[in-house]
């Protein structure tokens, strides 16, 4: 019997690398996201493929079910990060793959697989959905990360994500902001490592707790913020606690010092999307500079 699956992208607004060290960050699940269907197939085998936004093969391979039950060794490949992906999942439910039965998968992404809006969350919660298990489980072993991105692929609405300890909560955020259309996201025309991101950040003195709770304070603002005003004040506030905890420069000092309207880094710094404020005129200053991917928050967020 065919089953489907579907898991959101996301957007980090707020609390990017602290996080990591219990800090309540603002996320958004996008429009965009990544779709796992499971048929029946091969004996002892599955057939994997992966299809890009445009619908052009990405990935295609095949595992025999032994292989993946076995697989131990450093990876250092797609193909490798599949079958770790799917031996790990195993582990964690000693039933899934527990048969013989084999498996034709087709994945399908919505977005470019260098947006950085969750190509490897949105397939690790759609995998743990098929395999029947805690997708925060299966990331901690594969991936890493704070979990706010499989918290954001399972929910359709803005979230303040927590993490602490050994659990993750989650709480549904009520976001009325009337300026959205005053709001759009641009590309940064590469794609930022998450986990190159997170080792550099844990190489760097732990956050104080003053520091933690200041950007709690900013999450919560930021959310009740009633003009655009605010919000540019707020999320100048927000990169200038981030740009002293990593070390680096926020990216509108970098590349758009110039720029009248306000800049925020989503997520790792350096790479993927940022949040900008200003009308469909501005959108002609980040294209002159060569920054063509450009999203309304209105045709982005969930």
């Amino acid at each position: 019997m065919k089953q489907e699956f579907y898991s959101h992208g996301k957007l980090l607004l707020t609390a990017e690398y602290l996080v990591l060290d219990g800090a309540d960050a603002l996320a958004f699940p996008t429009k965009f996201g990544q779709s796992l269907a499971v048929d029946s197939g091969k004996k002892n085998t599955i057939e994997w493929k992966s299809y890009d936004h445009n619908e052009s093969l990405w990935l295609d391979f095949c595992f025999s079910i032994e292989e993946i039950k076995l697989f131990n060794r450093k990876v250092e490949n797609d193909r490798d990060r599949l079958l770790s992906i799917l031996m790990n999942a195993h582990k964690i439910n000693s039933t899934f793959l527990g048969n013989t039965d084999g498996f034709s998968i087709v994945t399908k992404l919505d977005f470019p697989n260098n947006w950085g809006l969750g190509t490897s969350s949105t397939l690790i919660n759609n995998v743990s959905k098929w395999a029947n298990l805690d997708p925060y489980k299966l990331l901690n072993v594969t991936f890493g990360g704070s979990g706010y991105d499989i918290a954001a692929a399972n929910n359709d609405h803005p979230i303040i994500f927590t993490k602490k300890e050994n659990q993750s909560v989650s709480k549904k955020q009520l976001i009325n902001w009337s300026f959205r259309d005053q709001l759009f996201f641009v590309h940064l025309n590469k794609k930022q490592n998450s986990r190159d991101s997170i080792n550099s950040y844990r190489k760097v003195l732990k956050p104080k707790i003053i520091e933690i709770q200041k950007i709690n304070e900013l999450t919560i603002d930021l959310c009740n913020c009633n003009s655009l005003t605010e919000f540019k004040n707020l999320i100048k506030c927000h990169e200038k606690i981030v740009s002293n905890m990593i070390q680096q420069k926020p990216i509108k000092e970098v590349l758009f010092k110039n720029y009248h309207g306000g800049i925020k880094s989503l997520g790792a710094w350096g790479g993927d999307f940022i949040l900008a404020t200003g009308d469909e005129d501005d959108h002609q200053y980040f294209k002159k500079k060569g920054f063509n991917t450009i999203i309304p928050f209105g045709k982005m967020i969930l």
